[in-house]
């Protein structure tokens, strides 16, 4: 983790990780964590992954931490083996996520687990839930802030929305023991709207599983009907107005001929425009990881974007990027391992897409997998994460204030 010593933003603080227990060492114990959101469902991307990652890691790496989420589903029990699921109803037109409606029967579930400490992946009812819990059990509450709900209301409502919104968000973090931002634009976000002890700890990327030998661009264009000159653009997610596709549609029929679009998880049956191929959600990460490494670069035009995990899967298969010059995404990019976009309207994502392929793209793919290699592994992620955890716990069972030194 990292420090932001921006003046606009006081309100960071910085970890040192040589300052935390390390819970699981000879001599110490383990501790129970729970992971709680309402972002999860069966076509879900990044957060899931993020959890199931994080899973995955503690059972390998770390198996004195107890590892439970609790997520929304049709039914409140065992959905799998170390997940909860807590009847929701299934929102209309929201591609599988269900939307809890009560605090109390969430909190009752949380409680009944008994953790040392929980994590809330958003502000809604798992959020208000996990510090109801927090509170009655007397253990520390981290929130990790995946969105920027401020942002969002002014896209979907106006800008008239986006004062009350930060307003309603600010209130919400402030008090959780810990807020957790995946990158300096949302500590930033965090910090202007009053937000005090924000962690910055960007995410990570697997790769072994997203890796350059994955890569097969001739078999995949001729299963697309493609011939061998295309360039194949690819952008992996949700069809959500906030990333923004419109701008990539509109950025490749203006560059014409070689570019097409490939949308993984637009759906088989989107119709956009005839530069553009959709397909559905995959299902099978290998089949993803081998799909991305096949193109030719990876556009993703949210400006707004809190992170950008498809990017750093991009860039762990080799894969060169372009997007835009704030927000999240341009923390991960720079001109040594892709392009940014000066702006992210049609005719800027295209005047930067055009700018990449005019380079050498050899040395750019390079620099994009050692860039993952790098910094950008999950053990760094989670190393972080469990030293906060091991922290907030040990202030908590010694009695002490969980806020950690400013």
């Amino acid at each position: 983790m990292f420090d932001v010593t921006d003046s606009r933003t006081q309100n960071l603080i910085r970890l040192d990780p040589t300052e935390a227990p390390h819970f699981g060492a000879p001599g110490r114990l383990g501790f129970h964590l729970i992971d709680t959101t309402m972002m999860y469902a069966p076509r879900s991307g990044g957060v899931k992954r993020y959890l199931h990652q994080k899973r995955d890691w503690l059972a390998r790496r770390r198996p004195d931490i107890s590892h439970t989420l609790v997520v929304p589903g049709a039914v409140t029990g065992l959905a799998a083996p170390g997940i909860i699921s807590v009847a929701a109803a299934r929102l209309p037109f929201g591609d599988g996520y269900r939307m809890p409606a009560l605090t109390a029967k969430w909190e009752t579930v949380l409680r009944m687990l008994e953790p040392d400490i929980i994590e809330a992946g958003d502000m809604f009812v798992p959020g208000h839930a996990a510090l109801e819990a927090g509170e009655a059990l007397g253990v520390p509450v981290v929130g990790f802030c995946h969105t920027d709900a401020a942002a969002l209301a002014a896209l979907h409502f106006g800008e008239w929305a986006q004062a009350p919104a930060m307003k309603h968000w600010a209130a919400i973090f402030q008090q959780f023991d810990r807020v957790v931002a995946p990158s300096r634009h949302i500590a930033q976000r965090l910090g202007e709207a009053g937000v005090e002890k924000v962690s910055v700890q960007p995410l990570g990327v697997d790769t072994e599983l997203f890796h350059p030998s994955r890569a097969d661009p001739a078999r995949l264009k001729r299963r697309l009907g493609l011939p061998p000159s295309t360039r194949l653009l690819v952008f992996a997610g949700r069809p959500a107005r906030e990333k923004n596709i419109d701008s990539l549609i509109c950025a490749v029929e203006r560059l014409g001929e070689p570019y097409r679009l490939l949308l993984v998880g637009a759906g088989k049956d989107a119709h956009y425009s005839p530069r553009v191929i959709p397909l559905g959600y995959e299902r099978d990460p290998e089949r993803l990881a081998a799909t991305i490494a096949s193109c030719d670069a990876l556009v993703h035009a949210n400006e707004n974007e809190p992170f950008g995990l498809v990017v750093l899967e991009a860039l762990a298969a080799g894969l060169p990027v372009v997007g835009p010059s704030r927000g999240g995404i341009a923390e991960l990019i720079d001109e040594q391992v892709g392009q940014r976009a000066h702006s992210v309207n049609p005719a800027g994502m295209a005047e930067a897409i055009e700018a990449l392929f005019a380079r050498d793209l050899a040395p750019i793919r390079a620099a994009a997998r050692r860039r993952a290699e790098q910094r950008h592994r999950w053990d760094t992620t989670f190393e972080g994460l469990t030293r906060l955890y091991g922290e907030l716990v040990a202030r908590s069972a010694a009695g002490h204030p969980t806020a950690l030194r400013a």
